[in-house]
């Protein structure tokens, strides 16, 4: 993989998430129930690099309406999203776009790392999984599920696992037809069975969590 933009990434198709999947199912039987009620899904592939990563820190536990808002009103205010343009505002600067004063902390380390050299997104995808997963949360605002999700969805890598997402925890349990969920040490755990597809078990997890809350899928 080369460069930083989605379009650079070539998320798997439609015949290799079947083919994972039906892997996934032999690797862990567990999985068929979910695998059974859950339909076909695209992989989600956003943009990446400098911007990408500030748009996943800003959205970072506030709704989806709300980070949408303050994204915009962010873009829009700096103009173009670099390092150049964010290390034009200090913190309050920032907080006029609707940052909350850590974020717009997060943003400006992230904008000087990237300014310093410190982080470079694009050897970031030339490393293995866990070396990018290192590299990125020695950002300061970027833990380790920003930084495994950054890998998911906008790498399109199929091994990363964010075992500290609720979602997954969750589906995990209906998988394993278990009274309480796993924690996040016992969900990394549990999907090392799903190598080295643990990303594809991760969206058919979320696409069963999803479609269960919202009504479309039955568990039998």
């Amino acid at each position: 993989m080369r460069g930083v933009n989605a379009s650079l990434y070539q998320p798997p198709s439609a015949d290799d998430l079947r083919q994972a999947r039906a892997e996934l199912v032999r690797l862990d039987p567990a999985l068929a129930r979910l695998d059974r009620a859950t339909p076909e899904f695209e992989w989600r592939l956003r943009p990446g690099g400098f911007a990408g990563l500030v748009k996943m820190v800003i959205e970072q536990q506030v709704s989806i309406a709300a980070a949408a808002s303050i994204w915009n009103r962010f873009a829009t205010g700096l103009g173009e999203v670099t390092p150049g343009r964010v290390l034009d505002y200090d913190e309050d600067g920032l907080k006029q776009f609707g940052l909350s004063r850590p974020k717009a902390r997060y943003v400006l380390a992230i904008a000087a790392a990237q300014n310093s050299g410190a982080i470079n997104f694009t050897s970031i995808s030339g490393l293995s999984d866990l070396d990018a997963i290192a590299a990125l949360t020695a950002l300061k605002g970027v833990g380790r599920w920003t930084a495994e999700t950054y890998l998911m969805f906008c790498h399109g890598r199929l091994d990363v696992f964010p075992g500290g997402d609720v979602a997954l925890q969750e589906a995990m349990r209906w998988a394993d037809q278990a009274l309480e969920r796993p924690n996040g040490k016992q969900a990394y755990a549990r999907a090392e069975a799903w190598q080295p597809y643990r990303g594809v078990a991760a969206h058919l997890l979320w696409r069963c969590y999803g479609g269960v809350k919202r009504g479309e899928i039955v568990l039998d």
